[in-house]
């Protein structure tokens, strides 16, 4: 769980094309992307779903909510370029859940704060949105960088919003990439929040050589809403190898 974090992609393209300040990307060359991670106590960080020359965009399933995510034209001509900048969640986060949502906590526990998201936003699907300098100082942002998501942003503390031990791993990790790539969490980045669903918080059952539901004949969980995949390809390789497998059940 985490944030998308966002940037002019002309600064990405002057980092990954070894470009001067002034120099325009070569219309040759695609939009530039880049991938983050480093561990932070027993916890990744990382980027995730980089979207260059992209959009964030809405990606709530409900009213009272707001999640966002990325995506990019096949163009990828947007002037922004976004990634998920998130935080590896493990069971005893969910723990404050548990009692009363039994199996369900982790899916109650991203909830909480998609609907924390929804009041920190004013409603609308507006985003609350922190620049990274301010994130990193615990301070409330004065003013905000224009940004790609067009329900719009508003000011909060991403640093209060967020849970504590996703706040502090994100520090360190955008002091750590920033070492790498000065820049990255510089004056031109800004946090929009929240990304909360860069996996499931659940797993449906499947025998691991049929890929069957065991109580449900018939039925093949797969992908990532089961809880079998972290992406785009992985989901549809697993969403394959379901297919094959029902596959062979039916010549049987």
């Amino acid at each position: 769980m985490g944030v998308r974090i966002e940037h002019p992609q002309a600064f990405v393209d002057a980092r990954q094309y070894h470009l001067n300040p002034e120099q325009r990307r070569p219309e040759q060359l695609p939009a530039a992307r880049y991938s983050v991670t480093t561990t932070i106590q027993d916890r990744g960080v990382h980027s995730f779903c980089m979207c260059p020359g992209g959009f964030i965009v809405p990606a709530a399933t409900e009213n009272d909510e707001v999640v966002v995510n990325g995506m990019s034209l096949a163009r990828r001509d947007s002037p922004f370029a976004n990634a998920g900048f998130v935080v590896s969640v493990h069971p005893e986060d969910t723990e404050p859940f548990c009692r009363e949502h039994g199996v369900l906590a982790g899916v109650a526990y991203q909830k909480a704060l998609e609907t924390a998201s929804c009041r920190a936003g004013g409603g609308m699907q507006k985003a609350p949105a922190q620049k990274v300098e301010d994130f990193l100082k615990g301070r409330v942002s004065s003013s905000l960088l224009p940004t790609s998501y067009h329900p719009g942003i508003v000011s909060h503390p991403l640093h209060e919003l967020l849970p504590e031990g996703i706040v502090w791993r994100m520090r360190e990790g955008l002091r750590q990439f920033d070492r790498k790539w000065r820049g990255f969490a510089g004056a031109d980045a800004q946090l929009i929040g929240c990304e909360t669903r860069t996996s499931s918080p659940v797993r449906i059952p499947r025998d691991p050589a049929t890929l069957e539901h065991p109580g449900l004949e018939g039925l093949y969980p797969c992908g990532e809403g089961a809880g079998y995949a972290g992406g785009i390809v992985s989901a549809a390789l697993d969403g394959r190898r379901c297919a094959e497998a029902m596959a062979q059940q039916a010549t049987r």
